[in-house]
C-alpha cells in the first residue's frame, strides 16, 4: 500500500469547514494570502516547514496549494484513553491578522460532544486558541506560538486518559466512578464516529481512514467484545492477554448500547477490510501472488502486506456475512484449484483474479493441509 505522508500539499478544499472564509465580497482570496511578500503568507510558510519536520507520528496534516490559509489535521486516539484507535479531524483557518491572532479551529463533531472542550457544534475550547479563559502564559503568543503547538495540545490536553476532569472545577473534587462512566460514554461516541468516517471520510484522507481501520479492525473488535463482557476497563484493553480476568462492573446501559452498536461496527470494519485488501492487490501484486515476474517479488514490502497486514484482517472479514458467502463459494473444486489439481475454467479464472498464492495460503491455514 502507498504510504500516507504525515504532511502533504493537496488541491481540493471543497469540504473544508472554512472554505468560504477569508474571502472578499466578490469571492476572491484576500491579498495577504496571495502576495508573496505578505508577512502573513511568509509566516504560514514557516508553519508548513515546522509541521513537515516535527509532526508526532499520530498526527497527520494536509494543506492546500490554492488556499494557503486553510489546514486540516487528524489525530489518532492514543492507547490508554477512551479515544484509542479513533480518528479525530480538525479544520483550521489562518486569519488575515495571523500570527497576531490565533488560527480559527473547528472539530468534526458529527453532532457529538466528545470532550468538555469539544462541543457538538464543532467549537474547540483551548487556551492556546484564546477560546478559553486561562493564565496569560497559556494563551496564544504571536511571537512564539505555532499551529504545531495547537495540535500537540489537542492531543495531550484534550484527547487524554481522563477527559471527565477537563470540565472546569471537577479536577478539584475527584470522582473516579464518574470519570470511568464518562470514559465509557466517550468510547461509545468514538465508535459511532468510526462508522461515520468509514461511510464518508474527509477529503484528502480517504486512503488514510480506510487503511487505519483495516490495520486496527481486529483490535477494535476485540476491545469492544472485552468491554461488553466486562473483561477490561475502557481504554485499557490489551491484545496480549494481560487484561483483567475478573468481571468489571459497568452500567447495564453502557453494555446494552455497545451490544446494539457492535454488530454494525463489525460489519463496517469487515467491509472496509475487504475493500482495502481488494484494492491493494494491484496488477503487480497479483503477479507476485501468482509467482510471475514482478518488481516487488520477494520484497519485504510485499511479504509484510500479505503475511502480516492483509491476512490477519482477512480472517476478520470471514467471520460475519462475508464469511458465509465466501465459505459457500469455496467448494471442493476451488480447493483443488488452489492446490494445483484439476478444476473448471470458471474456478480457475476466479483464482487468477484473486491471487492463486493468496488463496492457497488461506486454504492451507484453515483446512489443515
Amino acid at each position: 500500500m502507498k504510504e500516507f505522508k504525515q504532511f502533504d500539499i493537496v488541491s481540493d478544499y471543497s469540504d473544508h469547514y472554512f472554505a468560504s472564509s477569508n474571502l472578499s465580497l466578490f469571492g476572491k482570496k484576500k491579498y495577504c494570502f496571495t502576495n508573496a511578500n505578505s508577512s502573513v503568507l511568509k509566516k504560514i510558510m514557516q508553519e508548513w516547514k515546522i509541521l513537515e519536520n516535527n509532526l508526532p507520528e499520530t498526527i497527520y496534516v494536509r494543506v492546500y496549494d490554492e488556499r494557503m490559509d486553510l489546514l486540516r489535521a487528524v489525530i489518532v486516539g492514543a492507547a490508554g484513553t477512551p479515544y484509542h484507535d479513533g480518528l479525530f479531524f480538525f479544520d483550521f483557518a489562518f486569519p488575515p491578522s495571523y500570527p497576531n491572532s490565533p488560527p480559527n479551529a473547528h472539530y468534526h463533531a458529527h453532532g457529538m460532544r466528545m470532550n468538555p472542550n469539544l462541543y457538538s457544534s464543532g467549537k474547540v475550547c483551548l487556551s492556546l486558541l484564546n477560546t478559553w479563559i486561562s493564565e496569560k502564559e497559556a494563551e496564544w503568543n504571536p511571537c512564539s506560538s505555532t499551529i504545531l503547538q495547537v495540535l500537540v495540545s489537542l492531543q495531550g490536553l484534550i484527547l487524554n486518559e481522563k477527559p471527565y476532569y477537563n470540565e472546569p472545577g471537577l479536577s478539584n473534587s475527584p470522582n473516579e466512578m464518574l470519570s470511568k462512566s464518562y470514559n465509557n460514554y466517550i468510547f461509545l461516541l468514538s465508535c459511532r464516529t468510526m462508522l461515520i468516517l468509514l461511510r464518508k471520510p474527509p477529503m484528502s484522507f480517504e486512503g488514510f481512514v480506510h487503511k487505519h481501520f483495516c490495520t486496527r479492525a481486529k483490535f477494535i473488535v476485540q476491545a469492544c467484545r472485552a468491554y461488553i463482557k466486562g473483561c477490561a476497563i475502557v481504554g485499557y484493553y490489551q491484545d496480549n492477554g494481560s487484561h483483567s480476568s475478573s468481571t468489571i462492573e459497568d452500567s447495564a446501559e453502557f453494555k446494552a448500547l455497545m451490544e446494539e452498536l457492535y454488530p454494525n461496527l463489525e460489519i463496517a470494519l469487515t467491509k472496509n477490510t475487504a475493500s482495502v485488501i481488494k484494492s491493494a492487490l494491484t496488477t503487480d501484486m497479483k503477479n507476485a501472488a501468482l509467482g510471475l515476474h514482478t518488481t516487488i517479488e520477494d520484497s519485504a514490502e510485499f511479504k509484510a502486506l500479505i503475511m502480516e497486514e492483509l491476512y490477519p484482517n482477512l480472517e476478520i472479514a470471514l467471520t460475519n456475512n462475508t464469511a458465509s458467502v465466501t465459505t459457500s463459494a469455496l467448494t471442493t473444486d476451488m480447493k483443488n484449484a488452489a492446490l494445483g489439481l484439476h478444476t473448471t475454467n470458471n474456478v480457475a479464472n476466479l483464482l487468477e483474479g484473486t491471487g492463486k498464492w493468496f488463496m492457497r495460503y488461506w486454504l492451507m491455514k484453515n483446512s489443515g493441509l
